[in-house]
Parts: structure tokens; C-alpha cells; sequence
């Protein structure tokens, strides 16, 4: 196998499918990117066995065809050390690979391409184009609200479920809920499947440009493929919760206030709260917001923000880092917190009609 590729034209996809790769691996093969070149296509893979990723770049010249894999991070790390403009000639000989560029020279273990796993894919049932852009928002709406490594494994990921023409994500750790659905029908059959925490991160790294991407959704996989990638994710095998009944059903009582006023006040009032449990207080009257923080130092942060709010004086506690996570991501310069009670749910969105709804659960200050 041999190929000469510019330093800046190999970098970019190397980084996207090294991001992929494991630093800790019990598997050695799996701390490995595989490289495989026909003609003048070059592909990148790299995979944990949970995600893999396939990179592809063509070469301005045709090489001598083969497939290796060598040390991602190594491989990378090389790369990047490498002056811009520089010309790296890669070969494999007698196990080693070579990589040259100038006066450089280095020399790195491989590992047969004949034991690199890849993922294996099941039959396609739904497929579909969609623009980059519209799955990015999506994702970029909800992530945040994923759990981490709950015991619950199917929170440690996101809902991708289309329903009626549209397609909608959601992500809960159990104390928050995100859901943004696509503004744009979509044209497939219904269908609902999890996706893991680290492919739903992976693949907003990937998403950007205009153009669009073929999604295809299987039984345990789901597969997003433009010119430049194929990404692959395994699917979470459990049952989402019924997130629709979480949605408060009746919320009388509606404050809306500007967005960045709101976030401003939140962040200063964080600042003294209990670091632990990082609880605020909100007092509603009329047209007006108190916000209290106080923590076990008997410290104390107040604000008070001008809302448009008509109603019963109502006094209720929540996760300040929970609210914030929602106002980061809104863009509208209004937004609307709908409540009931003291002891309900607060339903969070953009004042004027927008795609997105966030339900905060109250805490007991």
C-alpha cells in the first residue's frame, strides 16, 4: 500500500474519525484507525464497536492499493505537527508503516486490516434525505438534557421518532425534558428509536453545511451518510419513557420575560447557590420576578426582573444549571415559563410560536 495526500486535506477527516476511537481499549486493534485505498479513494474507519465512522477523501493520484491500520492518535498527532502544506508520502512495508513529509520521517507499528471489527448492520427499514442543518438543530435543542450514566440506560441517549410526517428528538435525565420537532414534514413511516449518548454527540460534530444527508434507521442500527462520511450508530435496546405525559396539561399561570435578562439574572443568582444542589427560588407577583439563592455559608443573591405576569403571588424552586441549560439554547428574544403550581412542572418556551418545549421539574427548597 503506498499514497501520497496533502497534510490539510488527510487532517480534517483523521480528526473526525479519531474523535471516534477509544484512548483506553481492551482491544488493541480498537485504539487503531483503519486505512484503506482504492485507486484514488482513501478511506478512514475508525469504531469502538458502539460507533464507527468512515471517512473518505480522494487523492489528486492514484497509489498502490491496500488496507492497514495504524495508531489513530499516533497518526494525528503526527499530522498535526507537521508545517501546513506540507506532502505526506504513506507506505506499508514488512508490517511498518511509513510516514515521510520533508526531512520527516516516522515509522509505526500496524496491525493486520483482516481483524479491524466493524459494526455490524442490519437491513435498513426507513430511509431518508434530510438537510444537515435541520438534524443539527434537532440535536443541538436536546443534547443537553440526556442523562449521563444513569442506571436508566435508555435516558443515556436521545429519542429520534417520527410521527405523523415530522420528525421530533427528545432527551431526559428524569428531572428535565427537551423535545424540538422539525418545522419541515418529513417523508417516511412513523418510527421511534434511541440513540446512545456518544453517537448523538459524534454526530453533531459531523453535521455542517447546507447539503443534505441520507438517514437510514434500521432494527439496531442507525446509519448517516453524505460524500465525505458514513456514521454509524448502534441503537439503545430499551423503551423510552412516555414523554407526553410529562407535558403539563393545564398551566394557568404564564410569565414571560426577556430571554437574555432572564439568563443574566440566573447566572449571577448561581453564583451563591448551594453548589451541590445549585437550587433558586423564584417569588411571581405582579409583573414582577424575585429571584433568591442562598447557600449553607449564609450567603444570599437576589434579582428582581420585570415580567409580564398577571396572577396569584406563587413562590417555587428549581435547578438554576437546569434553567439556564434551556435558556442557552433558545434564540427567540422572548420566552414563556408556564406553571400551575408550586408542586408542578414548569413548561419552558419561546414566546412567540417556536419548535421547541423544555419541562423542568420543581425542587423542594
Amino acid at each position: 500500500m503506498k499514497f501520497s495526500i496533502s497534510r490539510d486535506a488527510l487532517i480534517k477527516p483523521l480528526n473526525l474519525v479519531a474523535g471516534v476511537v477509544e484512548r483506553r481499549q481492551t482491544l488493541p486493534i480498537l485504539s487503531n484507525v483503519l486505512l484503506s485505498l482504492e485507486g484514488n479513494q482513501l478511506s478512514l474507519t475508525g469504531t469502538d464497536l458502539e460507533v464507527e465512522l468512515v471517512g473518505r477523501v480522494t487523492l489528486a493520484a492514484s497509489g498502490v492499493d491496500g488496507d492497514i491500520t495504524v495508531p489513530a492518535r499516533k497518526l494525528v498527532d503526527i499530522c498535526k505537527s507537521l508545517p501546513d502544506g506540507s506532502d505526506i508520502e504513506f507506505s506499508v512495508e514488512a508490517g511498518k508503516a511509513t510516514v515521510k513529509a520533508g526531512r520527516s520521517r516516522f515509522t509505526l507499528s500496524t496491525l493486520p486490516a483482516s481483524e479491524f471489527p466493524s459494526v455490524e448492520e442490519g437491513q435498513g427499514e426507513l430511509s431518508l434525505e434530510l438537510p444537515q442543518k435541520m438534524v443539527k438543530r434537532l440535536i443541538e435543542r436536546t443534547a443537553f438534557a440526556m442523562a449521563q450514566q444513569d442506571v436508566r440506560y435508555y435516558l443515556n441517549g436521545m429519542l429520534l421518532e417520527i410521527r405523523s410526517g415530522r420528525l421530533r428528538m427528545v432527551a431526559t435525565d428524569g428531572h428535565r425534558l427537551a423535545l424540538c420537532t422539525s418545522p419541515d414534514a418529513v417523508d417516511a413511516g412513523d418510527a421511534a428509536v434511541i440513540i446512545p449518548r456518544k453517537g448523538v454527540l459524534e454526530l453533531s460534530r459531523l453535521l455542517e453545511g447546507d447539503e443534505n444527508i441520507r438517514l437510514v434507521i434500521g432494527n439496531n442500527h442507525v446509519r448517516a451518510a453524505n460524500a465525505q462520511y458514513t456514521f454509524t450508530s448502534k441503537l439503545v435496546d430499551g423503551k423510552f419513557p412516555e414523554y407526553e405525559r410529562v407535558l403539563p396539561k393545564s398551566p394557568d399561570k404564564s410569565v414571560i420575560g426577556d430571554r437574555l435578562e432572564l439568563k443574566q439574572a440566573f447566572t449571577r443568582t448561581a453564583i451563591l447557590s448551594n453548589e451541590k444542589y445549585r437550587g433558586v427560588r423564584l417569588k411571581l407577583s405582579n409583573d414582577a420576578l424575585e429571584i433568591t439563592a442562598n447557600n449553607p455559608e449564609q450567603e444570599q443573591a437576589e434579582e428582581l426582573v420585570a415580567v409580564e405576569y398577571q396572577g396569584d403571588d406563587l413562590e417555587v424552586g428549581f435547578n438554576v444549571s437546569y434553567l439556564l441549560d434551556v435558556l442557552s439554547v433558545l434564540d427567540g428574544k422572548q420566552v414563556r415559563l408556564s406553571l400551575a403550581d408550586s408542586a408542578s412542572s414548569a413548561l419552558l418556551e419561546e414566546a412567540e410560536a417556536g419548535d421547541s418545549l423544555y419541562v423542568v421539574m420543581p425542587m423542594r427548597l
